[in-house]
């Protein structure tokens, strides 16, 4: 018997295909496996958050609040999780905090038992409703440490930031390596720096992306250094930008003392089903669902869908030839911004600026707003001040905002409650209403065809 089991949260019902299929799985593709996976003995189920939300509404006509309910009344026993991107909720600016208390309220009330919430900039002051909300809600509150490589982001760095998440009352801490950054040997020193230090008395959780080729040796050596959790996927939605495979992380623990007490032969059912879940998804939607390791992250830093979508941004404008330019733009304007992660929806501002610079042979001739408002402080905190002729440049004197940003933003419930009765939906439910909050547009086509 295992002296400390190694945990899995099972990420096939959301990140798995968010990686590798365009988040395009659908509850019909899920419920026949339901069952299985709630006996197979995982810590939990990641099932619901990250852009799940946006795509329910957007490519699948499908409630994001009913595809929770069916989820809960199948998954009895093991808890779901979902991802959520701390003041912006699932959206892609900060909301107010009435919408964020709502909003946690309601997803716990459906069914959400663990609450994975970070902010791009790991700035916890994002982080304070949510936390808050959460745990007045009963969830379990994950803080994350979201991971990224640069002179300023150290061990020590990440054992501070993990205790002003303890202090603020989380129930775990996850180290979360969205691009595959982390080192067998980093994800063990970090490990070990966390498990050690006496303040930080909660579980320790690791999620890497296997984009570079290294996820699975950094679990193996953060399990050595006592990480207790780690995010894996069924083998076909595994591996490329996808998280390391569930049946070979169960095989490498198999007699150890971390052995994690799952039977891998229970899964290859399961792993079967989606499997032809895969090919249909790819089918259906046109979607090309084989993705190479890219080493070329461990020096740029651009998560691997991220990678395609510039190329084809540059495809469009005539402009291929200067891919490799824009690869060595995007580390420099991302020092100039301060050292920012690249995660939602740090790594879309960071990357629509390198392009612009690229393609008009002048850097930061052309600023998009976002860029702007992440010079201001209206993001956050970055973790060096933002480059300061860069920021003379872009915003000029403008004033920089210190304070928490969400600050500035006034209650928005009633408001958006009268907006929908005008658009004709008077009666509509606190579910509906949180779902206009975040994409309204999409929300209101939505309602005109199932309302």
């Amino acid at each position: 018997m295992a002296k400390k089991p190694l945990r899995i949260m099972e990420t096939v019902l959301r990140d798995g295909h968010q990686s590798l299929a365009a988040t395009r799985m659908r509850i019909t593709d899920m419920l026949p496996q339901l069952e299985v996976l709630d006996n197979a003995g995982y810590w939990a189920i990641e099932a619901w958050g990250g852009a799940t939300f946006d795509s329910c509404l957007r490519f699948l006509n499908e409630d994001p609040w009913e595809r929770l309910k069916t989820l809960r009344s199948h998954l009895k026993k093991t808890p779901i999780s979902m991802l959520l991107r701390g003041q912006n909720i699932l959206g892609y600016n900060n909301y107010a905090d009435d919408v964020v208390e709502l909003f946690v309220k309601k997803m716990v009330e459906h069914g959400i038992g663990v609450i994975r919430i970070f902010d791009a900039l790991n700035d916890v002051r994002n982080l304070e409703v949510g936390i808050k909300a959460g745990k007045a809600a009963g969830a379990h509150v994950q803080g994350v440490c979201v991971y990224t490589i640069s002179p300023y982001h150290t061990n020590e760095s990440y054992v501070k930031l993990a205790h002003d998440l303890v202090d603020r009352g989380v129930d775990s801490i996850c180290i979360k390596d969205m691009a595959g950054l982390i080192s067998p040997y980093a994800a063990y020193d970090l490990v070990k720096a966390l498990k050690s230090d006496p303040k930080i008395n909660v579980p320790i959780h690791l999620h890497c992306h296997y984009t570079s080729g290294m996820a699975s040796m950094a679990y193996l050596k953060a399990a050595e250094a006592g990480v207790d959790i780690v995010d894996c996927a069924l083998s076909p939605f595994a591996l490329g930008t996808s998280q390391p495979c569930t049946e070979s992380m169960i095989a490498a623990m198999e007699g150890t003392d971390r052995d994690t007490g799952m039977k891998k032969e229970d899964l290859y059912p399961v792993a079967d089903y989606f499997t032809g879940v895969k090919k249909s998804l790819a089918a259906d939607f046109g979607l090309n669902t084989a993705f190479d390791v890219s080493t070329k992250v461990l020096t740029f830093q651009i998560p691997g869908g991220m990678l395609s979508n510039l190329r084809n941004q540059l495809k469009e404008q005539g402009m291929e030839d200067k891919y490799n330019e824009l690869l060595e733009e995007m580390p420099r304007v991302r020092a100039d911004l301060g050292y920012p992660p690249l995660v939602t929806p740090t790594s879309q501002i960071v990357g629509s600026m390198a392009t612009f610079n690229v393609m008009m042979g002048e850097r930061y001739k052309i600023v998009p707003r976002e860029v702007k408002d992440l010079a201001r402080g209206k993001y956050g905190r970055t973790i060096k001040p933002v480059a300061e002729d860069v920021r003379d440049l872009i915003i000029g004197d403008e004033e920089i905002i210190t304070h928490r940003p969400a600050d500035d933003i006034p209650p928005q419930v009633e408001k958006l409650r009268a907006e929908l009765a005008e658009k004709g939906y008077p009666n509509a439910s606190t579910e509906d209403l949180l779902s206009y909050a975040l994409f309204p547009e999409v929300a209101l086509s939505f309602f005109a065809n199932n309302r």
